[in-house]
């Protein structure tokens, strides 16, 4: 098993469904690799493995007595530290959140109920509200490809887990861009959802308390290949009978796409933002080899006002602190303008992708900074599709000069996932996108 951890969830499952391997011994060599890569690195914390040990041999035993097994059966994982999982440290990276749950939030049931089997959770920044991984109970994360560096944030940790291979799949969130700017940074995929696709009980707080990130924010899957991406989307994704946010969209079958009849958009930048050479040019190459392979191709975003988003960014503020002390509230009559304002937007980029099936942008500014370094307009090519409620995957598109990895952004009109998954694979099917490569070293 000494090669498991860099195998993908769904090959690990049927190692243990075909009896190949036990749940026992693939939880043993993430446990291995954790112990390995994780001093260096402290992605994963809150590490729990007797608890996993417990669940791994009743994986074993369900598997000996034939009984039914879900698609991760025995699968071990770990959980960016916002999802409440039975019995494990959960902190949002605070003291003011830090806590034990006595259940899980719907993404860890969700999970559980596939069969998986949960080890720990993975750092985040205080209150998920930094484009960094460090806070005071934890300490700093640090990136695989390059230990004095960011993986990002605010899912920093699961993105460098991923990458280090001490976890097959996880489960960040996307207010900013948390999701999308780490695993750009991190050379993983990560799939900002379409708002109120996955619901949020148990996120961001103990359950039964008010949610004060029910709209901007977004939950989702990360992990090392598109089929293990849509597999966990599927799994968390629809109501829960809690959130009452989520309504029952379903997500249609996967079904191969043609290059030559995508209408895609591109953008090398967004107005604001200065995006690195290398990041542009990487959207550049991928934009030519799609319109080599029979793609409509344009540059071309919508005409709105795009300083409308400081509006917006204010309305980002006031709902993350609606229950802080000292922190200015705002009036009811406030919110629901900045509501309206926000409809607005959102109808624009709809009236956008009646032309396009998707836009190719940037993920982020930069590549991977330097530990200690000013983040900058780092998530500014991100923040529309949080105003917007759009999904937005991130995959990997390559590497800058000093062999950091460069993601590549794809958006889609809402409720797009399956299709923006299903462009992603069409490139990586046409070489035009290269997939996860492993950190040097890992």
């Amino acid at each position: 098993m000494s090669q498991s951890t860099y195998r993908s969830a769904r090959e690990l499952a049927d190692l243990i469904r075909r009896r190949e391997a036990t749940a026992a011994e693939v939880l043993d060599a993430h446990l291995d690799q954790v112990a390995k890569r994780n001093p260096e690195l402290n992605a994963v914390v809150s590490l729990d493995a007797d608890r996993a040990r417990e669940a791994a041999r009743a994986a074993d035993l369900a598997v000996e007595r034939g009984e039914p097994l879900g698609p991760l059966h025995g699968v071990p994982l770990t959980l960016k530290d916002c999802h409440d999982a039975a019995g494990l440290r959960t902190t949002v990276g605070t003291p003011v959140l830090d806590r034990t749950p006595a259940e899980d939030g719907t993404v860890a049931a969700r999970l559980r109920e596939a069969g998986a089997v949960v080890i720990g959770h993975t750092n985040v920044p205080p209150f998920l509200s930094a484009y960094t991984s460090e806070n005071e109970i934890f300490g700093l994360t640090s990136n695989p490809w390059d230990t004095a560096r960011t993986p990002g944030g605010s899912s920093g940790g699961a993105a460098a887990a991923l990458a280090a291979g001490m976890t097959p799949v996880e489960v960040g969130s996307d207010l900013a861009g948390s999701i999308r700017l780490p695993s750009h940074y991190c050379g993983v995929y990560g799939l900002k959802t379409t708002e109120h696709r996955v619901a949020m009980t148990g996120y961001f707080g103990p359950r039964g308390e008010p949610n004060p990130v029910r709209v901007l924010s977004a939950i989702g899957p990360m992990a090392r290949d598109l089929d293990d991406l849509e597999l966990v989307l599927r799994l968390i994704s629809g109501p829960d009978g809690a959130d009452f946010d989520v309504p029952p969209v379903p997500l249609p079958e996967r079904r191969p796409l043609r290059l030559d009849g995508l209408r895609l958009a591109t953008a090398l930048e967004l107005p604001g933002a200065e995006v690195e050479e290398s990041l542009r040019a990487q959207v550049s190459r991928v934009a030519a080899a799609c319109a080599d392979a029979g793609a409509a191709v344009e540059s071309r975003l919508p005409g709105l006002d795009w300083d409308e988003q400081s509006a917006l960014l204010e309305l980002m503020t006031a709902v993350t602190s609606a229950f802080v002390p000292g922190m200015e509230q705002r009036t009811l009559a406030w919110y629901l303008e900045r509501l309206h304002r926000r409809d607005a937007l959102a109808a624009d980029w709809d009236r956008f992708f009646t032309d396009w099936d998707a836009l190719l942008l940037p993920p982020a500014t930069t590549t991977a900074f330097a530990h200690g370094a000013d983040a900058g307009t780092a998530g500014a090519v991100m923040l529309f599709a949080n105003f917007a409620g759009l999904p937005a995957l991130t995959v990997p598109a390559g590497f800058d000069a000093d062999g950091l990895p460069i993601g590549l952004q794809i958006v889609g009109p809402r409720w797009s996932e399956i299709r923006l998954i299903a462009i992603a694979a069409a490139l990586e099917e046409a070489g035009i996108l290269p997939g996860f490569t492993r950190p040097p070293g890992f």
